[in-house]
C-alpha cells in the first residue's frame, strides 16, 4: 500500500511539472553540449565542481526535466565553507552557498561529514543524484522535496529529505562556532537562501551530493 502511495505521489509531482510547461528533453548529447568542452575560464577552485556537474548531468539526464543548471554539494569540505554550488551549464558560472549535513553523518559534531547513510532514522546525509520536486510549506517554511535517483539515496522521499532554510546554517554560526549546526539529513541552507534555491534548482533539475574535494 505504501509503495503504491509513493509511486502515485511521484507521478503526480512529475505530471504537475509537465503541466507547468517544463520541457522534457532526454538526450544525453544535449546535456554535454550545454557546457563548453574546456572549463579553463572557470576559477581553479571550481573546475572539479563544473566537471562533476557535467558528468552527473550526462549520467542521469534522462530522469530530469531541466538541464540548464545543476546543484553540486561537496561534502568533502567542512561545514564552515560554502559547499553547495549551483553551476550554470550554459556559461560555466558557479555560485556557492553554505549548507549543513545530517547529525547522523557527524556524531562528534566536528564540522565534517564522516559517513553517509540511506537508512530511515539514521539522521544522516545521503550521497547521490537527486531530482528536485515541488515546493511546500513545512516546519522551516518553504521547502523543496527531492527524489533520490541512486541506490544510495533512493529513500529520500520516504525519509523526507528536502532542501529547507534553517537558523543553524546561518553565517553567524560560522563566526561564533567555526562550523554550522546539523540537520536530520536534509540540505539545510542559510535563512533567506531558499528563493535562490527555487529560482536556480526548482522544477526537475539535478542536485548531486558526494565527497568531491
Amino acid at each position: 500500500m505504501m509503495t503504491g502511495m509513493i509511486s502515485g505521489r511521484r507521478s503526480l509531482m512529475k505530471a504537475a511539472a509537465g503541466a507547468a510547461g517544463v520541457s522534457l528533453l532526454s538526450s544525453k548529447a544535449f546535456a554535454s553540449q550545454l557546457l563548453p568542452a574546456s572549463v579553463t575560464h572557470v576559477a581553479p577552485d571550481h573546475r572539479a565542481i563544473v566537471e562533476r556537474a557535467r558528468a552527473e548531468l550526462d549520467r542521469v539526464s534522462h530522469q530530469l526535466w531541466r538541464r540548464d543548471k545543476v546543484g553540486i554539494v561537496d561534502y568533502g569540505r567542512r561545514s564552515q565553507e560554502p559547499r553547495l554550488f549551483i553551476v550554470d551549464m550554459m556559461a560555466g558560472k558557479v555560485k556557492s552557498y553554505l549548507v549543513a549535513h545530517g547529525r547522523g553523518s557527524d556524531p562528534e559534531h566536528d564540522g565534517y561529514l564522516n559517513s553517509f547513510s540511506n537508512v530511515p532514522g539514521s539522521l544522516a546525509s545521503s550521497r547521490g543524484a537527486y531530482c528536485t520536486m515541488q515546493w511546500y510549506t513545512g516546519k522551516y517554511g518553504s521547502s523543496m522535496r527531492l527524489e533520490g535517483l541512486d541506490p544510495d539515496n533512493n529513500l529520500a522521499l520516504d525519509r523526507a529529505i528536502v532542501v529547507h532554510e534553517a537558523w543553524y546554517s546561518a553565517p553567524d554560526m560560522v563566526a561564533k562556532w567555526g562550523k554550522l549546526g546539523r540537520s536530520e539529513g536534509c540540505f539545510a541552507v542559510s535563512p533567506g537562501m531558499n528563493k535562490d534555491m527555487l529560482y536556480h534548482l526548482g522544477g526537475g533539475r539535478l542536485l548531486f551530493a558526494d565527497k568531491i574535494s
